[in-house]
Order: structure tokens, then sequence, then C-alpha cells
């Protein structure tokens, strides 16, 4: 009789525990399709090794996302003068106005780029700024602004916004260029090289108004900090000794050829004076 029950018993427990196993198989598959996201878990697997559509336009150019499609429109800057470590002027650069302009124009006058912003506590050098650059430019000096919106998001307009500002303001008159990134993962290949030229110098921006100067073979040879003013006595020195550089070179020209002129004359003075006196 007790066997008997133990047997029953012993029964029992072995199909509860197969009806418990059962349910909770069931309560594991439920719950595999919830993570799958409403599929079983075999077809998810088998769909996870298939290339989805909407997988594959992040792999290529679409339009109707500005995102996706601003690498792909952006070509990359060309460097001309890339064996030249310190040489800045080997780059073509969209104007304010969209035009594209090669730096190379500016070869033989002494430059000085800045990065600018319209936002910021230094935005009033820009009148200092067209007060040298029209002091020295019959002297073949130039500045190049270049609008960087890197530090504080100080130049958050579009191009059109900061000529309006930058002319409407402070009567900017010198070269103005699109707004470019002068630091960080997307900085333009042009202040890299300026920053790694001028690393003993402190390299990148620090600021707004950093300013970097260019003697007239287009090779970059001093960096200021943005608090420098334009119209510091050193930055004047500076651009001043670079001026002079090749007006001494022309200077120089000018007398031999005033020296050529006048070695020619005599001989040519001496035959009309023979010729009067055996005419006379």
């Amino acid at each position: 009789m007790n066997q008997s029950r133990m047997n029953q018993n012993h029964c029992c427990f072995r199909v509860g525990r197969g009806v418990c196993a059962h349910r909770l198989s069931r309560v594991a598959a439920a719950l595999c399709v919830v993570l799958a996201g409403g599929q079983p878990l075999a077809a998810q697997t088998t769909q996870s090794h298939s290339v989805h559509p909407q997988t594959t336009r992040t792999h290529v150019h679409d339009p109707g996302s500005p995102r996706l499609a601003q690498p792909q429109s952006e070509e990359i800057p060309v460097d001309t003068h890339a064996k030249d470590s310190t040489a800045v002027l080997g780059f073509t650069m969209p104007t304010i106005d969209g035009k594209s302009e090669p730096l190379e124009k500016y070869a033989g006058k002494v430059v000085l780029m800045v990065n600018v912003a319209s936002k910021c506590g230094l935005t009033p050098q820009y009148e200092a700024l067209e007060k040298v650059y029209e002091n020295y430019k019959d002297k073949g000096f130039v500045v190049l602004g270049f609008p960087a919106n890197n530090f504080g998001g100080q130049e958050p307009g579009t191009d059109k916004q900061i000529k309006a500002f930058c002319t409407g303001t402070y009567d900017v008159s010198f070269p103005m260029f699109s707004k470019i990134s002068v630091l960080g993962k997307d900085q333009h290949p042009l202040y890299k090289k300026l920053a790694k030229a001028m690393h003993e110098q402190g390299g990148d921006p620090t600021w707004n108004f950093t300013k970097y100067l260019i003697d007239r073979t287009g090779h970059v040879v001093a960096r200021f900090d943005p608090r420098t003013t334009p119209d510091d006595p050193k930055l004047l020195e500076a651009i001043e000794k670079l001026l002079a550089v090749q007006s001494a070179g022309e200077d120089s020209d000018a007398d031999q050829k005033s020296h050529e002129q006048h070695a020619h004359a005599p001989a040519h003075d001496g035959r009309a004076a023979h010729q009067r006196e055996m005419e006379d």
C-alpha cells in the first residue's frame, strides 16, 4: 500500500516537473519573441545576416540626408606646395562670395591670416585690421579673413550674414573667405599646416583672431596670439621688416637698370659730340 502511494507520488512529481518544464520553455520562447522585436529568434538570426535595404543607404550618397550628403559633396583641398612644410599659399579657397580663389595670387605680398568671428569680445579688432590693411596695402600687404565658429560658437551666421556684418559695421575691404573650421577633427588643411609650421610659437589658434604672418615667398614666419592687436608695435614691426625685404630688392633692381642705362648713355653722347664736331 505504501509502496503504491510512493510510486503514484513519484509519477505525479515527474508529470508535474514535465509540465513546469514545458511551461518554462513556452515562457522562454515568448521572451525570445519579445526580445527579437516580434519575430522568432531563429528568423531574427537569419535576417541579421541578410543585407537590409536601409543599411545600404548609409554607404551611398543620399540627397535627402544633409548629414550624409555633405561629406560626399565636399572636395578634398589640394596643397600644391605639400612638400614644403611652411609654404601655405598652395590651397584654393572659397571666398565669402562663393568663388574659388587660389591663395597663390597673393604670392609676392606680405600676408596676415586671421580667423575672425562676429560675436566675440575681440571682434572690434576688425577696425584695426582694416586700418593696418589700408596703411600698408600699397606697399604689398594684405589681410585675409577666415570666419570660424570653433570658439564659443561666436560665428554662427552664414557667409552672407558675416559679409553684411563686417562690411556694414567695420567697412572691411580686405579679402574675406568662406567660413571654415580652424581647429579639431574637421580642421581645414590650411590651418593644420599653419599650426604645424608654427608649433614652437603656439601652433593651433587658441581663440578668435589668432594671427599668422606670411612673407612674400608664401612661407609662414610668425604667429601672434588673439589679444595681440593688429596695430601692436611688435606686429607692425614684423610686417614692416617683411615689406622691406623685397622693397630693398626692388630698389636694387631699379639701381641696376639705371646703371645699365647710364653705362650706354656716355657712348651715345660721345658719338653725338663726335658727329657734331665733324659737321662743324
